[in-house]
């Protein structure tokens, strides 16, 4: 457990900055500054919102949608999380067991929100639901606005219509920059995983 620890305790600090972040939104954020503060104006800004699915707003339909999909999500958490082990303990010093580690933690960190914030978080929960209990939606807060606007003319099926940039959260950042990590040196990951 020694060699795979380190890579365990930074998917625990991600998941520490992504719930500080989330749970700061919405006790502070929210209240006091009606769900956004402008870090650059008309670049950047931080601002409040909640996705009911998976990245981008994507939802699974009917009743049992969201339970299917967090269910998918623990399913593949366990496997990285036992490929992390089991690899960090053959190769201890691997660079690309750290973007596991983080896209670990961006699972985990969204997995938070959907299972316990419909009941911890008031208002996090569809109405509609029976239970609040795995129907929570993941908090949402990094917004680089000054790509809004309409798609040009010529782009199919879109030309003309106005492009809102997608809103994401910190573990959304862990997840797409594990993946770009591995993507960038995957030649190295595949010969991890063929030792």
């Amino acid at each position: 457990m020694r060699s795979a620890g380190k890579y365990f305790l930074f998917t625990l600090l991600l998941i520490a900055i992504d719930q500080g972040l989330k749970l700061w939104m919405y006790y502070v954020v929210v209240p006091q500054h009606n769900g956004s503060i402008d870090l650059i104006h008309g670049v950047f800004k931080l601002h409040y919102v909640t996705n009911p699915g998976m990245a981008f707003g994507m939802e699974l339909g009917g009743n049992y949608g969201k339970i299917a999909l967090t269910l998918f999500r623990v399913l593949a958490m366990g496997l990285i999380g036992y490929y992390l082990f089991r690899q960090a303990r053959k190769h201890p010093d691997n660079g690309i067991l750290w973007a596991l580690a983080a896209i670990l933690a961006g699972a985990l960190g969204n997995l938070i929100d959907s299972i316990f914030y419909g009941a911890l978080l008031p208002g996090n929960a569809p109405e509609w639901v029976k239970t609040p209990w795995f129907h929570g939606e993941v908090i949402d807060m990094f917004y680089f606005n000054w790509l809004d606007g309409f798609w040009p003319e010529w782009v199919p099926r879109y030309g003309g219509s106005y492009f809102l940039t997608p809103i994401f959260n910190f573990a959304d950042a862990c997840i797409f920059c594990g993946v770009v990590a591995i993507l960038i040196f995957q030649k190295k990951f595949l010969e991890l995983g063929n030792k």
